[in-house]
């Protein structure tokens, strides 16, 4: 007999080959049977696996309807401001309209979905699933039984197989002794008897086994089928829904590029063309826009235009030009220009002309000694001031005096018949205002050459031109309101009669002893003279 170890069976070995070896084999008579019934079970975890994927999809598609039906009611109110639309096809209007139809398709189309997959796909899926657990069943009373009587059919063989050693080992210990119950041939009979039963019991199990094996094969190109099947008929519903989803996106899609971009905007301008602007017509101009009060005499100007003046201020040299303009009200205003659109035209000086002393013109030039009462912080630092003034010619300046001088005297508003240039025409130059003589007492006319006479309220012209040219001249008394003119003729010294001149101490200052001063009698006017003229 060789000393060599016995090799342990290969796990390659088959199960008859390992029922072969011994009388009671080492290997698990259930373990064939445990194992395809475990394989069973994981088919039945895979179809499960399976069932519960479609029912997550057939809810997810419930819920999607849900989702969709939400989706659908931002859009299914109309419009705001709808009327701004034109509710043709073709528009904005009829692509909401297309995006509400294909919302609702949509919903429509995963509550299908969800039908369709509960309806047809999960019933296969669940009667493969109790087709595995009926092939266990079956398994489980038949092999996995048969398994069993094998197991007890060994367990009984063993004892026997036992006893029988026992009783060999006493047959010689005693001499060959036995009852007849207990003589080894007898036990050896019974062993071979148990032996035989066990052996028909694997042979059966061995069967049963075999033929649970070819069933299983079949059974699992079955389960195989039924899961392509099924799996199909997913994907016919649920690629179908897709596509059907991606059809209508894609008609929203086609709802849109179709609309011309222009489309809405010709509708819209059709509609209410009567309601927007109209590009052909011409701007709007403030000349042209007519207003409450915009006629009435009080706005419009006596006179207005562009005069130099020279600053209030002792310290500065030169003249700056400004705007002025005497107003209906008695006003002579003062503006940076004469520009209403850069800035609110504020006046920057304001002076009451009935409050204020009008200085006769020179040429170019005269002055007008007031209050600026326009509120500006210099007018109130200024206080009462002499403005002296320069026009663009001595016509112009004659033209400024004249009005300003009827403005101060006037009792009422200040009114003209007709509008007063800014700066006279050549015929307005070659034609002289006329003012009507006034009555008055016999005064003193004071020719002073300089200028302290004037600032006691008091207009002059100088001495010399009124005797190289025999003029008229004029002397302008202001008292508060009241303008006085006495039209005097100015004679030559040499020839004038001693006549003391007399000056009102309350409103002329006293008069320098280098100033000439010469008095001429005023010459009343009767019906019958002419009117005198008003000098340059």
């Amino acid at each position: 007999m060789s000393a060599q170890s016995p090799v342990a069976p290969s796990r390659q070995e088959t199960l008859a080959s390992n029922f072969s070896d011994e009388a009671v084999p080492d290997v698990d008579p259930t373990s064939t049977a445990g194992l395809l019934a475990e394989r069973l079970q994981a088919w039945k975890h895979a179809v499960v696996y399976i069932e519960e994927y479609m029912e997550s999809v057939e809810k997810i598609h419930k819920a999607q309807a849900k989702e969709y039906e939400k989706v659908l009611k931002t859009i299914s109110k109309p419009l705001r401001e709808g009327q701004h639309f034109d509710q043709s096809l073709g528009g904005v209007a009829g692509f909401f309209e297309n995006m509400r139809v294909n919302t609702e398709a949509l919903v429509n189309t995963n509550l299908d979905t969800e039908k369709s997959i509960r309806g047809s796909v999960l019933p296969v899926i669940e009667r493969l699933h109790k087709e595995i657990k009926h092939k266990a069943k079956e398994l489980a009373h038949g092999a996995q039984k048969s398994a069993k009587e094998v197991e007890k059919a060994r367990n009984t063989t063993q004892k026997h197989i036992e006893l029988l050693g026992q009783h060999t080992a006493a047959f010689e210990s005693t001499g060959g002794k036995s009852t007849a119950h207990d003589d080894p041939y007898v036990i050896h009979r019974g062993v071979i008897h148990r032996l035989s039963k066990q052996v028909m019991e694997e042979n059966n199990h061995r069967n049963d086994l075999i033929a649970v094996q070819t069933n299983f094969q079949v059974f699992e190109a079955h389960i195989v089928r039924v899961l392509q099947e099924a799996m199909e008929a997913f994907n016919t519903y649920v690629g179908g829904q897709a596509e059907k989803v991606r059809a209508l996106y894609a008609d929203m899609l086609g709802a849109a590029q179709r609309i011309p971009t222009d489309f809405e905007w010709k509708a819209f301008t059709a509609r209410c063309h009567d309601r927007l602007v109209d590009p052909n017509e011409d701007p709007r101009t403030v000349e042209s826009i007519h207003f409450a009060n915009m006629d009435h005499s009080s706005t419009k100007p006596l006179i207005e235009g562009t005069l130099e003046r020279k600053s209030r201020n002792k310290l500065s040299w030169g003249t700056q030009t400004g705007y002025y303009v005497v107003t209906a009200s008695k006003f002579l205003h003062e503006f940076k220009d004469s520009d209403n659109l850069r800035k609110d035209p504020t006046p920057e000086l304001s002076i009451y002309l009935p409050e204020a002393t009008i200085g006769a013109p020179s040429g170019e030039k005269f002055n007008v000694k007031g209050k600026d009462k326009s509120g500006t912080m210099g007018g109130k630092l200024a206080g009462t001031s002499e403005l002296a003034f320069k026009a663009h010619t001595p016509a112009e300046a004659q033209n400024w005096f004249d009005i300003i001088r009827n403005v101060a005297s006037a009792n009422g508003p200040a009114l003209v018949t007709s509008p007063v240039p800014s700066t006279p025409s050549p015929l307005a130059e070659d034609k002289k205002l006329e003012a009507p003589p006034v009555a008055a007492a016999p005064v003193v006319v004071p020719i002073v050459m300089g200028h302290k006479a004037q600032e006691a309220g008091m207009c002059f012209r100088p001495l010399g031109n009124a005797e190289g040219e025999g003029l008229t001249n004029m002397v302008l008394g202001v008292t508060d309101t009241e303008t006085v003119a006495s039209p005097t003729v100015a004679s030559p010294v040499a020839a004038a009669a001693p006549v003391a001149p007399t000056v009102d101490t309350k409103t002329a200052a006293p008069i320098d002893t280098k100033e000439t001063a010469v008095a001429s009698p005023i010459v009343p006017s009767s019906a019958n003279d002419e009117k005198a003229p008003l000098p340059n």
